[in-house]
């Protein structure tokens, strides 16, 4: 028989409907629809300027979006042939492992809930929260958060990062031992994971797989080894490889990639550079607001030697900062709100920047910059014409040619191992059908 599964299906998150042939309870064959959740990411950034495309990407991978901002923000900079600051680089080291675990969490939570294991769910979305709450303290936001700036990030990390951090790592470690011995080791859980959902090396390689559901089928491949960028090459971690290819494995290369990640977080805080900051030679703090309303009256003597005290959501962009956290650009990188209130340079060269047929513009050229993502390799190739929009945006999203194999993974087993396979192969719908 013939038996639609979703999209009208919890488990299918209403945008994926699979029509299966069935003999019987045996899945003999499946076509994957995807589309139901087209955003026209693509097109949508070929009609913005370069800056512009930088919420776009939280949308993408929206479970571990700070990956989707750096990979843009690389693209474009290997354009215009600029690096960023080595605390730069260690702030995005920081920020992407932080969303690699949280979106390792989500899967494993998922996926564990699905197949009846609610307790597991409920530990792993306390451990998501202590991380979140490390994401709001440095991004101002959770979810689409807009981090990543080109040439840099948005702000320094804030006063207290380093304990916060360590105490969030310590409680997630907590919650991941315990998940650990409820699951690891369950008859129920081995039962309806071994040998279920096998991905052999090369089907993954056919299709183009990356990342866990790769390695999980003994395919030593992960971006930040092969080609490391920021400074991964100064880490020490391992890459986790399975040797079926099956769900039990894909869960246990996950949860190792969680400890490795940690791992990599405490080596990034230990390492963390200071970098130069400009030190006013006064002393005097401004309110970002007096400061916005004294110019406006032409009252701007003495600016260039003034901090601005700014609102929580920008704390960390002041002047004092902006040198450790972005290359001196200024094609790429907005000056300091003291600079764009206090003096003309500041504010003529924060206009060019975001003005629409002004802004930013790469030399002509295209590149293409891979990162390791959450479920495998997400690439961004970019073509510049030499204006202030991009002329071509292209997003290699590791959810596409995960999805390509999925029928390969479910053909062969039975109707009630669906679910199970489709939950370890951790598809995000906005990076999809992007």
């Amino acid at each position: 028989m013939l038996l639609n599964v979703g999209p009208s299906h919890p488990a299918m998150h209403g945008v994926i409907r699979l029509v299966t042939e069935l003999e019987g309870e045996k899945v003999i064959k499946v076509e994957a629809e995807i589309g139901y959740l087209h955003r026209g990411f693509e097109k949508s950034c070929e009609n913005s300027t370069w800056t512009q495309v930088m919420p776009y990407t939280d949308r993408l991978n929206y479970v571990s979006p700070l990956i989707n901002n750096f990979g843009y923000c690389m693209a474009v900079e290997k354009l215009y042939g600029i690096e960023p600051t080595d605390r730069g680089k260690y702030i995005r080291i920081l920020m992407s492992e932080i969303s690699r675990i949280t979106d390792h969490l989500t899967c494993i939570a998922a996926s564990a809930m699905e197949l009846g294991a609610m307790t597991a769910f409920l530990y792993f979305m306390k451990a998501r929260e202590y991380l979140y709450d490390i994401v709001e303290q440095v991004t101002g936001a959770r979810l689409t958060v807009s981090y990543g700036r080109i040439g840099g990030v948005k702000a320094d990390l804030p006063e207290g990062f380093a304990g916060n951090l360590e105490r969030a790592l310590k409680q997630v470690e907590r919650e991941l031992a315990d998940v650990d011995k409820l699951l690891t080791k369950n008859r129920i859980w081995i039962d309806r994971t071994r040998d279920v959902g096998v991905l052999t090396r090369e089907n993954a390689i056919t299709y183009g797989i990356t990342g866990p559901l790769a390695r999980s089928a003994g395919i030593n491949y992960d971006v930040r080894k092969a080609f490391p960028y920021c400074a991964y090459d100064q880490m020490e971690f391992e890459v986790p490889l399975g040797e079926r290819g099956d769900n039990y494995d894909r869960y246990l290369v996950r949860m190792e990639e969680m400890r490795q990640s940690t791992r990599i977080l405490r080596q990034a805080l230990r390492d963390l550079p200071g970098g130069p900051i400009m030190v006013d030679t006064e002393g005097r703090v401004i309110e970002s607001f007096d400061l916005v309303d004294e110019a406006k009256l032409g009252k701007t003597a003495g600016f260039m030697n003034i901090t601005s005290k700014v609102e929580p959501t920008l704390e960390g962009t002041e002047r004092r900062y902006q040198r450790r956290i972005a290359p001196p650009e200024r094609a790429v990188v907005l000056p300091s709100k003291e600079d764009t209130y206090g003096n003309i340079e500041g504010l003529m060269n924060h206009f060019k920047l975001i003005m629409d047929y002004h802004g930013m513009r790469p030399p002509v050229g295209e590149t293409y910059v891979p990162v390791e993502g959450a479920n495998g390799e997400l690439g961004f190739y970019v073509v510049s014409d030499g204006n202030d929009r991009p002329f071509r945006v292209r997003c290699r999203p590791p959810c596409f040619f995960n999805m390509a194999g999925l029928h390969t993974m479910l053909e062969g087993y039975m109707v009630a191992d669906i679910i199970a396979t489709f939950g370890s192969i951790n598809m995000i719908a906005g990076e999809l059908d992007r």
